[in-house]
Formats: structure tokens, C-alpha cells, sequence
């Protein structure tokens, strides 16, 4: 196998990608499958940073959180990704790998507070580093807290794992059959034509810094490994022609 084309990379996961089959909540055997192909990954001399959403577990708070405040909804978003990261972690320790999860929101019972360079120097010391709880402001979304982390600890790529999607299309391919994969564009052109890579936010974020966006699809877990391995897989979000990313 090729040898690895990035030294470090932040791996943007969404909540529906540990929850499997299921309506919502994580799924043991899905988080087992993720955290092997991380494995393999971090095997290979990669470090990895990892950002998880919550869509899995908020797809199951949505009643409780209509009508209430948006800031208190985005705090309880932010709590659900600590439940998400802990039995990744753990799947990862199972499987030999050092994991450190980092929060935002102080919970230091479970997870050790949000310090830029400890996070680096975990990454250097061999241990994957999950960042949980966003940025620990409401308003942001984790999409945004995965380019803010990725750009702090100097991350040379997103790999922004998708449910069920091979990469940007040019439009909805749930809602129109006629949806065209997108192999690569740069940031401002998918700004300027709305796509659904990340929010506006973020995407802005990346092209500021020029970090590339490999967009991809989760549900094979091999993706992760050849995308490393500099393989083109599901879609290329790069930086303007006559940048270096």
C-alpha cells in the first residue's frame, strides 16, 4: 500500500455514522467498525483528531427541544457529542489505540478540558485526540468546530465523513435522481453555488486557511484508509488555482 500522503489529519465524523440500522443512538458493532479503520489508519504513522456530531443522539431529543431557546438546545447538542465520543474512545482503547477525549465544556469527570497545545502534544505522542462538545458556544456547529480544531492543531486535511452520500453533489441526490457527483471544486465555488459540504461557516473557515475538504462516504470504512493512501475518493473541496494547500 501506498505510503501515507498526509502526516495529520482531522476526521470529521457525524453522529448518524455510529448509529448503524438504528433510529438513533450508537450502534456497538458500528462503532467497532469505525474505530478499526481509524486504527488501521493510526497504524500506518498518521495522527488523528477526530471532531463527532450528534445527530444521532438529537434526532431522539428533538421533541424535547422544540420550542425551547436556541442556545439551550445547542448546549444539550454540544452534551450529546460527549456521548458520543466516550464509547468511541472506548472502542478505540479496546482495539490498542491511546485515545484522549477533549471538551470544550467542562465534564471533567469523564474528559480532560480543551487545551490546544495538550491536544498537540497528545497527537505527537501517539495518541488519537477526540475533540467533543463543538466549540463550546452555541450558534456553531460542529462542522465549524471541526475546521476551527483542524486549523488550530495544523491539520494538512479534513476528511469529512458523510451517511450514506459518496461526496457533494450537485444537488440533493436523496431529493433529485438527477444529482451529479462533484469529483473536485475549490472553497469559494461551492460557496458562491450553496453546496452542502459544510455550512458557510466552516467552509469559509477552510478557504481562509486553504485546508482541503475530502468529502466522502462513511459507509464503507475503507474509505479513510485511501484517501490517506492519496487514492481520489468522493469529493476534492481545494483552495483557488495558484494556492498551495
Amino acid at each position: 500500500m501506498a505510503e501515507p500522503v498526509f502526516k495529520r489529519i482531522l476526521l470529521k465524523l457525524s453522529g448518524e455514522s455510529l448509529m448503524g440500522s438504528r433510529d438513533y443512538g450508537t450502534d456497538p458493532e458500528r462503532i467497532r467498525a469505525v474505530a478499526q479503520a481509524i486504527k488501521d489508519v493510526h497504524d500506518r504513522g498518521v495522527e488523528i483528531a477526530i471532531v463527532v456530531g450528534a445527530g444521532n443522539i438529537y434526532r431522539g431529543m428533538k421533541g424535547a427541544a422544540a420550542g425551547m431557546d436556541r442556545a439551550t438546545a445547542d448546549y444539550m447538542g454540544m452534551l450529546a457529542t460527549v456521548l458520543n465520543a466516550l464509547p468511541l474512545q472506548d472502542a478505540l482503547e479496546s482495539a490498542g489505540v491511546h485515545t484522549r477525549v477533549q471538551s470544550a465544556i467542562k465534564v471533567e469527570e469523564v474528559a480532560e478540558p480543551y487545551i490546544r497545545r495538550r491536544a498537540m502534544r497528545h497527537l505527537e505522542k501517539g495518541r488519537i485526540v477526540i475533540f467533543a462538545a463543538g466549540t463550546g458556544n452555541p450558534f456553531f456547529t460542529t462542522d465549524t468546530a471541526a475546521a476551527l480544531r483542524a486549523v488550530e492543531i495544523h491539520a494538512e486535511a479534513i476528511l469529512m465523513a458523510k451517511n450514506g452520500v459518496e461526496g457533494v453533489y450537485t444537488a440533493d441526490p436523496r431529493e433529485d435522481p438527477d444529482a451529479m457527483l462533484i469529483p473536485e471544486i475549490t472553497h469559494m465555488e461551492a460557496l458562491q453555488r450553496g453546496l452542502r459540504v459544510m455550512d458557510a461557516t466552516a467552509l469559509t473557515l477552510c478557504m481562509e486557511n486553504r485546508l482541503p475538504i475530502h468529502v466522502f462516504n462513511m459507509d464503507d470504512e475503507q474509505n479513510i484508509e485511501r484517501i490517506v493512501s492519496g487514492e481520489r475518493v468522493g469529493t476534492l473541496v481545494k483552495p483557488e488555482a495558484g494556492e498551495t494547500a
